[in-house]
């Protein structure tokens, strides 16, 4: 497959699956969101994890905020990406610390202190679509694909159950997968994409 037939045929699933998400009614996106957020935190790997990056979710994504309070509440230390020089940053973050926005909606802690992507336990990974061998359709810029291989973490996708399609997603050779998603639904995980070679 060429460049453009890529970049086209991933272009068009963002758009179908976009559509699907945000069609759903906010009180919904709320409910599914609520048993996401349940079923992440009761993964082993997280309830031992000491250190954990989490998305700061925008549009229709799953809020992810009920997830940074509960994580904080445990104890856990919390970073969130900041994009500098087009690279995801891993930055400690507590909730009610200060953010700034960005410019596609979501927001990054407003300090310039850095966590060390080798010493984060676990990964929450955003995405527009996961399929059911652990590739992911992200937004198009690149950045979980450039910041992943750079971490020892163990990589989770959450989203809601409607964006994990049946048929695989179309890949290029710098894209990277998730070794697990967790929906409202179900944990799937992918040992074969997991770089920590652990058995889960």
């Amino acid at each position: 497959m060429s460049a453009a037939d890529l970049k086209r045929d991933k272009r068009r699933i963002r758009r179908r699956v976009l559509e699907v998400r945000d069609a759903l009614p906010a009180e919904r996106r709320a409910e599914l969101g609520s048993a996401i957020v349940e079923r992440f935190l009761a993964l082993p790997e997280v309830r031992g994890a000491r250190s954990v990056m989490v998305f700061w979710s925008f549009g229709s994504e799953l809020d992810t905020a009920p997830l940074l309070e509960r994580l904080h509440e445990r104890g856990a230390t919390i970073a969130l990406p900041k994009i500098r020089e087009r690279e995801i940053v891993a930055t400690p973050y507590r909730p009610g610390d200060a953010t700034t926005s960005t410019s596609f909606g979501a927001r990054e802690p407003a300090g310039d202190a850095e966590l060390p992507a080798r010493e984060l336990d676990v990964v929450a990974v955003p995405a527009v679509a996961f399929d059911r061998r652990g590739h992911r359709l992200g937004y198009g810029a690149g950045y979980y694909d450039r910041f992943l291989p750079t971490t020892q973490a163990i990589s989770i996708g959450i989203a809601f159950g409607v964006q994990i399609l049946e048929e695989d997603l179309p890949i290029g050779g710098s894209d990277v997968g998730v070794d697990a998603i967790v929906t409202e639904r179900e944990t799937i995980r992918f040992r074969e994409l997991n770089r920590r070679s652990t058995t889960w």
